[in-house]
């Protein structure tokens, strides 16, 4: 493996029946995930995961926090700040409770997955600890579905704050995998007060990490990675500071980005359009190239 690109030992079996016509493409699932950022002496680092490599999907890569869209979070009684559900809407290209679902997911995996919540008990405020007996219960609930992310901020007199979330992009998985997502990719800063900890039974290692380290380390194949995480780690780069990071977000292209798989002189050409860095050429007898 030249790099850490993730690439799944079946693919090119489920490619090709795709592209055969005898693979029918599964329905994504609206998700969404958030790249969490602190500033420090040398540059913002990024909060990521390492999924555990018994996972069925994406095992042993390098993530984000993040997950699917619970269908509760529909609920249009879910308190509020920040941007309005129209705004979101419009900037997420869906309806207002799709909208609502997706800005609930970001917050709610982000706390289930890294202990980090992004509310407050004002508009204008945002809790400083999420630690001890009480809030870990409550966590666990959510991660159980036991309790609605809307009760939970019921029960804790909690405001989402959406305004200390920027949309960055979307990604769609593959139409040839078993398992589909439509994921929108959030950018954040670590509210002050405020610390990570690996809370996610997905996970194995918990890093802060330098976007540029990160892409490097992918590079030698050292850090295994999705395309859409090495993709986003190569963009944050650009960014000295978290807010800076936040400021460049309103502006960014939300258009899906969906992997295109087709015949051509007897291979077939697996590629993310324009990503071209992960571009396979796949033998129809052999191994990716």
């Amino acid at each position: 493996m030249a790099n850490g690109q993730w690439y799944p030992p079946e693919w090119p079996d489920r490619i090709r029946a795709l592209t055969d016509g005898t693979l029918t493409p599964v329905s994504p699932k609206r998700a969404a995930t958030v790249m969490l950022l602190r500033d420090t002496d040398a540059g913002p680092v990024v909060h990521m995961l390492r999924r555990r490599a018994s996972m069925a999907f994406a095992g042993g890569a390098y993530a984000y926090p993040g997950g699917g869209v619970d269908p509760r979070d529909d609920d249009l009684h879910v308190r509020w700040a920040g941007p309005t559900r129209a705004w979101w809407a419009d900037r997420l290209g869906v309806d207002e409770t799709a909208a609502q679902a997706i800005v609930c997911a970001a917050v709610r995996e982000t706390y289930e997955e890294a202990g980090v919540l992004l509310a407050g008990p004002t508009p204008d405020s945002v809790v400083g600890d999420t630690t001890g007996a009480e809030w870990e219960a409550d966590r666990a609930a959510l991660v159980d579905r036991e309790l609605s992310f809307a009760e939970f901020l019921d029960r804790r007199g909690l405001v989402l704050r959406s305004d200390l979330l920027g949309a960055w992009t979307r990604w769609i998985t593959p139409e040839f995998e078993a398992r589909r997502y439509d994921t929108w990719f959030f950018v954040a800063a670590l509210p002050e007060g405020q610390r990570t900890r690996n809370a996610s039974t997905e996970a194995d290692r918990t890093v802060w990490i330098r976007p540029g380290d990160a892409a490097a380390s992918y590079d030698k194949g050292e850090l295994l990675m999705m395309p859409p995480t090495i993709a986003t780690l190569r963009q944050l780069t650009s960014y000295g500071t978290a807010v800076e990071a936040l400021a460049a977000a309103p502006g960014r292209d939300l258009t899906p980005v969906l992997a295109r798989a087709r015949l051509e002189d007897g291979e077939i050409v697996l590629s993310w359009p324009g990503h071209d860095e992960f571009t396979k050429h796949i033998p129809t007898g052999g191994a990716p190239a």
